[in-house]
């Protein structure tokens, strides 16, 4: 099949690299000079909004799927207007583009999440804080990733004057969660509606970006996995999801916390590449193609190290045992993710110690 992408970036490559193998071609659109994918995909040089440029990628394409959130609503709905499926479909995007639609969907699924409000302005901010106290975080209710659009808010000074600070409307409140760690499970879900989990696995972060993931997470409690397991299955049955989806979760003493969902393939399953039976990337061309999916059984445990601003040297990385290197083709810059190494079965430290010293 003819596979589009809407998106080039080192996650579109990495959808790209697994395609290939089976046999499918791929097209992207992207927007920037920096094209990773354009390792494995024809590209396509254009603005995601631009109508030529979008009924092309539909012409070339069976099938079109997305390696970000933010995707512009009328992009999905001109690919599916000229007859070409958009896999997840565009209301996966819509609601998980929006915090507050994305928060609203969990609390309609019963799933707990942390308590929220709508904020349109410092009046209706200044009422949200009276309901759920402090501290909370308030947050843009699009574009947000990595840390950016968020203020934490912990004492009534913080509150004065932070709607003016983002600059952002609408926005939304959320109470502060205080959890023992952040977790997140990927799955997949097939045109025939089977659903295969991959393995919980716990997430550190640096500085809002993810540093470290380790699979599977340590010291799980069966009810957590089972919890987890229920909430993406509630979801991609909510959504009559295909694909891949991520879901984010706080564990606390009470148990799990929706934090949000990435309908793609996502950062915090790159270990699946190495780790597991078959990777999120080849699992989600095989849902999106309607093709069989692919067993998600752990290979060993497993570490996935981000490599952001720099990149350490390839040759000090790949002489650590059971190291595996994957690099963007991207010009590293402070707060950028160049690439990642796969530890499994091995020691991580080694990559930690290379990671910081670059």
């Amino acid at each position: 099949m003819r596979i589009g992408i809407l998106g080039g970036g080192q996650l579109g490559r990495m959808i790209a690299l697994a395609a290939r193998p089976l046999g499918h071609s791929v097209v992207v659109l992207e927007a920037a000079e920096e094209i990773p994918s354009a390792v494995a995909s024809d590209v396509i040089l254009a603005a995601y909004d631009d109508e030529a440029a979008l009924d092309e990628l539909a012409r070339r394409s069976d099938v079109v799927t997305c390696e970000f959130e933010s995707v512009p609503p009328t992009a999905l709905a001109r690919i599916a207007a000229a007859g070409v499926p958009v896999r997840p479909a565009p209301e996966a995007f819509r609601i998980a583009s929006d915090r507050w639609l994305e928060k609203s969907m969990f609390r309609e699924l019963g799933l707990a999440t942390a308590p929220f409000e709508a904020v349109d302005d410092q009046a209706s901010l200044d009422a949200a804080v009276e309901r759920i106290g402090l501290p909370a975080v308030l947050k843009t209710r699009r574009n947000g990733y990595d840390g950016k659009g968020q203020l934490v808010l912990r004492t009534a000074a913080d509150v004065e004057g932070a709607f003016a600070k983002l600059r952002s409307v609408p926005m939304i409140l959320e109470g502060f969660v205080a959890f023992e760690r952040e977790l997140s499970i990927v799955a997949a879900r097939g045109l025939d509606g089977t659903v295969v989990f991959y393995d919980v696995v716990e997430n550190i972060h640096v500085d809002g970006i993810l540093h470290r993931t380790n699979a599977p997470a340590s010291h799980l409690r069966d009810a957590i996995v089972e919890e987890a397991d229920r909430a993406a299955r509630l979801i991609l049955e909510r959504l009559d999801y295909v694909g891949v989806i991520a879901i984010e979760l706080f564990e606390d003493e009470a148990g799990l916390r929706i934090n949000e969902i990435a309908p793609r393939v996502h950062n915090s399953g790159h270990w699946t590449i190495e780790g597991a039976a078959t990777s999120q990337f080849e699992n989600h061309v095989r849902a999106i193609t309607g093709a069989p999916l692919g067993v998600t059984t752990l290979r060993a445990p497993s570490t996935m190290i981000n490599l952001v601003g720099l990149i350490p040297d390839a040759n000090a990385v790949l002489a650590v045992a059971d190291a595996h290197l994957h690099l963007y083709d991207k010009r590293p810059k402070p707060g950028r993710k160049v690439g990642h190494v796969t530890v499994v079965g091995g020691d991580p430290d080694p990559i930690e110690r290379l990671a910081k010293r670059a």
